[in-house]
């Protein structure tokens, strides 16, 4: 059926309100992530930097598994009340949440009363979060025809990797204004994108005021068939309950582990594995997310016409067979091995230089004495530039390279390869998920797979991967095997189970 062009301006008017508001939520929540290296000098103490970062990123992982709670919250409020005011309330958490942890004082002044006030609120942001996806997403889906909701409902999927993209954005362009210090001190420039947040937070509340209610939702209220338990329904009904599994283990968990092994494992990867520049880390993701985010809408069209199914398991196993040659790319790429005629037995090389440009290297320095006869001493640590010459005496420690231009856009395209598989199996699944279940428990049902899938299996793989590869210390690949081996579980049930047959009677 053809639509009016009144009905595509309110379509678009939906759109574009969900979508504003949940990218501002997904880029609170993601800023913490972008910010862990920082977050975990300021938060912990000092003396053992590993710890200091695996207990930031315990913490952001902490976000994510009370999603769950979130959905279950929030979905049954969305189902009962409706879900203008159930997703505008999430914003406001949200917004209020990440303001705050920007506001904390560090470890040096409050002691552990720091990490813990950090990790309440970020639980906080992860209840929220865990109510805002399946409301904008079942909003849209909601006022969309049967022909276009996977072409509709894909702008929702593009929220995330562009409130990923604003927070990349923001961190840059701070940091671009002042120096590293300035930047990392206690009050310094990390915290603006929090404080930032609130302003984006109050433009998004006044949109979603102005909002409707879903129009399936109003039908259903208005005849008074409304879900008195959704949870009990959604769970507690044998048939229902099997669809939440099903989406849950052949479709949602394997996305989650791609959408952050693509666009946070990666660049934790580059940054903390490989060495890369802080700035070049970021804005290598940057470009990756600007060239690949068209292909949410791409996919998400596409499965109008051919189905859900196949692209997302597609994109699965692109990911499966191509994770490990990719990473190990960048680490080839990234690595040098110093000549021995000029690398002294007493030189400790705990990171390598670039391999074949002649790039800068930001070091850390003890006392040594550089071939021109000036000494550096410190008394903690102290950054000069070494480009080349012998290192005569003491301990070389690699903070940063400098990538050569070349190697830099290799980079970008390989990161840009991981977000395409990202955009397959995400830019579809809204529509999947909502096709799954009928309008009274929605909300609730569609809410908590996705919820588990993302919150729980995929963010996780920032903290497991660090953890592994840093157990298994032969093997700096081997926190791959995670993502990998969640990514087959999934390719193999929903292959088996799922179907690729669009439901065009949702509206039920």
């Amino acid at each position: 059926m053809k639509q009016t062009n009144n009905e595509v301006f309110n379509i678009r008017k939906v759109i574009a309100a969900s979508s504003v508001g949940t990218m501002i939520e997904w880029y609170d929540f993601y800023i913490f992530g972008m910010l862990a290296k920082t977050i975990s000098t300021q938060f912990f103490p000092e003396g053992n930097p590993t710890a200091a970062l695996l207990s930031t990123l315990a913490i952001f992982a902490a976000g994510f598994i009370v999603r769950p709670f979130g959905a279950l919250v929030f979905g049954r409020l969305g189902d009962m009340i409706g879900r203008k005011y159930t997703f505008l309330l999430t914003l406001i958490l949200m917004g209020g949440s990440t303001f705050l942890i920007g506001c904390v004082p560090n470890y040096s002044s409050i002691g552990i009363a720091a990490p813990i006030l950090v990790l309440l609120l970020r639980l906080l942001q992860g209840l929220a979060l865990g109510g805002e996806y399946g409301g904008a997403a079942t909003y849209v889906a909601e006022h969309s025809p049967s022909n276009k909701r996977g072409f509709y409902t894909s702008w929702i999927q593009t929220t995330a990797t562009l409130g990923l993209f604003v927070a990349l954005g923001i961190i840059l362009l701070v940091k671009s204004g002042m120096s590293d210090a300035a930047f990392n001190a206690q009050w310094g420039g990390w915290r603006y994108p929090f404080w930032i947040s609130i302003l984006l937070v109050g433009v998004s509340i006044y949109i979603r005021m102005k909002m409707s209610e879903s129009p399936m939702f109003s039908k259903l209220k208005a005849e008074g068939k409304t879900s008195e338990n959704p949870l009990k329904e959604s769970f507690r009904h044998k048939g229902n309950f099997k669809m939440v599994l099903l989406a849950l283990f052949g479709a949602v968990m394997g996305q989650g582990v791609i959408w952050y092994t693509g666009q946070f494992y990666a660049q934790s990867f580059l940054e903390n594995t490989c060495k890369v520049d802080f700035e070049q880390s970021r804005t290598i993701l940057l470009f990756a997310i600007a060239f690949a985010t068209p292909f949410f809408i791409f996919w998400g069209w596409l499965s109008d016409k051919v189905g859900r199914k196949w692209i997302m398991m597609a994109g699965m196993a692109l990911a499966i067979f191509t994770y490990r040659p990719i990473f190990q790319t960048f680490l080839n790429d990234t690595k040098y091995e110093i000549p021995k005629a000029i690398a002294p037995m007493n030189l400790s090389i705990e990171t390598s230089l670039l391999k074949g440009t002649q790039d800068s290297l930001l070091i850390s320095t003890s006392s040594y004495i550089l071939p021109d006869g000036k000494k550096f001493l410190s008394k903690q640590v102290d950054t000069v530039f070494y480009t080349s010459g012998e290192l005569r005496e003491g301990k070389l420690t690699i903070i940063n390279k400098t990538l050569s231009k070349a190697t830099y856009w290799k980079f970008i395209g390989l990161i840009f390869l991981m977000i395409l598989y990202v955009t397959m199996v995400y830019g579809p699944i809204a529509a999947f998920l909502v096709e799954m279940f009928p309008t009274k428990i929605r909300y609730t049902s569609m809410s908590l797979p996705y919820h588990i899938g993302n919150g729980v299996f995929g963010g996780l793989v920032p903290f497991i991967g660090l953890l592994l590869s840093t157990t298994y210390k032969a093997d700096p690949l081997i926190g791959l095997w995670y993502p990998i081996g969640v990514a087959i579980l999934c390719l193999v049930i929903g292959t088996l189970y799922l179907t690729n047959k669009i439901d065009k009677n949702v509206n039920d």
